[in-house]
């Protein structure tokens, strides 16, 4: 079965931040990760990099699990050569974090999939109608899905998921 991470957003949050976060904690997810854009360099330092400070980085011994967001195959390549331990690939589908921006689709998942020998996560407009779309993906390597949005705004954030992880298989 596939996993599903969370992404937070807390500009998108309705609700307390904090209570929001523990109910994700709470439900089925595999992971948290926080996605802060407000956070100085050195807070977010400490959390998953976005691709331009992950080719930055000068080493990876502060680090349990180093993750980075991808938007190319050789972007993911790079960042598997350079020790990541998994990537979000994205966007897929579109989604209202990045107006205007086609999404990139299954096949470029696919792609990405092909490319690496890591954990690939796709990010980018999930929600249980377009997880439908990745059934088809199909890789050893395809995790999962991230999604922020949906769990961010969601009063049932478990029931979401669930819906997610029934339509990835």
């Amino acid at each position: 079965m596939c996993n599903v991470v969370s992404v937070t957003a807390k500009p998108l949050c309705k609700d307390d931040f904090l209570q929001k976060i523990q109910k994700i904690s709470d439900s089925d997810t595999q992971y948290i990760i926080l996605r802060e854009k407000y956070l100085s360099e050195q807070e977010y330092f400490k959390i998953h990099l976005p691709f331009g400070a992950f080719k930055d980085l000068k080493g990876r011994e502060n680090f349990d699990l180093l993750g980075t967001s991808v938007h190319s195959t050789e972007d993911a390549i790079f960042a598997e050569e350079n020790g990541a331990d998994y990537i979000t690939a994205g966007n897929i589908f579109e989604t209202d974090c990045k107006k205007g921006l086609k999404g990139k689709g299954v096949n470029f998942l696919r792609n990405v999939c092909d490319s690496v020998n890591i954990p690939v996560y796709a990010i980018g407009g999930i929600n249980a109608d377009t997880a439908k779309e990745l059934k088809s993906v199909n890789r050893k390597n395809f995790a999962g899905v991230c999604v922020m949005s949906l769990l961010m705004q969601s009063e049932n954030i478990n029931d979401e998921v669930m819906k997610i992880k029934r339509e990835l298989g």
